[in-house]
């Protein structure tokens, strides 16, 4: 048998597996079942393949992506929404299983952080927040908006749902493309690099807010007054910081809790090397809770500080109306016994007598005004 006879039964015999795996792993060439265009209107931010880290090419619809991805080990599809309505979202549950439990929440905004696991799938909900740009700190300005990012993670899936835009998901992905390394771990790489995104942001808003405490502060104890109308401004501006503040705390703080739940290994789908990720983003998390206490001491302190010195300042201003009425009684006093217009009372006959009484009460006043200086009433 010569050689190019051989060749030809081994070349189609290894052909036939090789085809098959590139069926299997490549959407090359898809057909109209597989591929299909997110429809006008709809939630889905964004729907994509991933095999070994890699994008695969081509408008995925997420129930042919889900069909594709069980086909390979190392594959899953990462579903973006913002925002979807029930009927969208009990659609997505049908097709990824997902728990009706899960699926109300996910319509609904405003959840607490926490982390449920239901099955064969984890639902993981996290608030965000992000800080409002303003050219001056007011009795009415929005210092912090929050928002919430839930997370269905599965085997072959990950479907993130954001309501609200203070974390947008957008650049998370773009990252991710580009470190095709993390993103080969799975789900669970994506819902890391979205929580470290959450927490970044968190760290960037506790700097900002603590920038808008110095002011305050420096506005607070600051020597030059504008008036009785411009200290309950103050007061009303370290009232909205605190406000705001508080609306930053309950984003942060429950957060502790799945957090650590995820880094202490109470879930074993959690892969070893995302769980060291994990382990950095609480390492921030509980940096940006301790300026998070901090700061709401600090504005404790400043608004303690300023009532004190509201309520001194009160003292002061009774203590002078109280010096003022002092001396005015004494004219009160002397008129009222002389307008009772008796016959018989002293120096009502002399030529002198209303000089006299007149310089008597200047007197008397001009020595309750000193007695009244010296005793820092006036």
């Amino acid at each position: 048998m010569t050689e190019e006879q051989l060749a030809g039964p081994f070349s189609r015999a290894l052909a036939r597996p090789v085809r098959a795996m590139s069926r299997m792993l490549s959407p090359a060439t898809p057909n109209a079942t597989t591929v299909e265009p997110v429809a006008a209107g709809s939630s889905i931010v964004d729907c994509a393949l991933y095999v070994d880290g890699v994008r695969q090419p081509g408008e995925w619809h997420y129930a042919a992506a889900l069909t594709a991805a069980r086909k390979h080990r190392h594959a899953f599809v990462w579903v973006g929404l913002k925002e979807p309505g029930a009927r969208e979202m009990a659609a997505i549950a049908e097709t990824f299983q997902l728990h009706e439990l899960a699926v109300e929440d996910a319509v609904t905004s405003s959840q607490r952080p926490k982390v449920e696991r239901y099955n064969d799938m984890t639902f993981m909900t996290m608030r965000t927040a992000r800080y409002v740009e303003h050219d001056e700190l007011t009795e009415n300005s929005e210092v912090v908006e929050t928002g919430d990012v839930l997370m269905f993670i599965g085997e072959h899936f990950i479907i993130t749902v954001r309501h609200g835009d203070a974390c947008r998901l957008t650049p998370v992905r773009a990252d991710l493309e580009r470190r095709r390394e993390v993103l080969a771990g799975g789900p669970w790489a994506v819902a890391y690099a979205v929580a470290d995104t959450i927490v970044d942001v968190m760290v960037e808003v506790v700097a900002a807010i603590e920038e808008d405490v110095a002011i305050i502060e420096d506005q607070v104890f600051s020597p030059a007054r504008g008036g009785k109308g411009k200290d309950t401004d103050r007061i009303q501006r370290v009232y909205q910081l605190k406000r705001e503040l508080m609306e930053f705390k309950r984003a942060v703080l429950p957060l502790q809790r799945p957090l650590g739940g995820l880094v202490s290994g109470q879930l074993a789908e959690v892969p070893e090397e995302i769980r060291r990720y994990f382990r950095d983003v609480n390492d921030h998390l509980v940096r940006t809770v301790e300026q998070v206490l901090y700061l709401d001491d600090v504005i404790n302190s400043v608004l303690q500080a300023r009532l004190a010195q509201v309520s001194v300042d009160q003292n002061n201003d009774m203590r002078k109306i109280a010096a003022w009425a002092g001396i005015a009684a004494v004219w009160t006093s002397v008129a009222g016994v002389y307008g009772m217009n008796f016959d018989f009372m002293p120096e009502t006959k002399w030529v002198f007598g209303y000089p006299g009484v007149m310089t008597l009460m200047v007197v008397a006043s001009a020595l309750l005004y000193r007695a009244f200086r010296r005793s820092g009433w006036l």
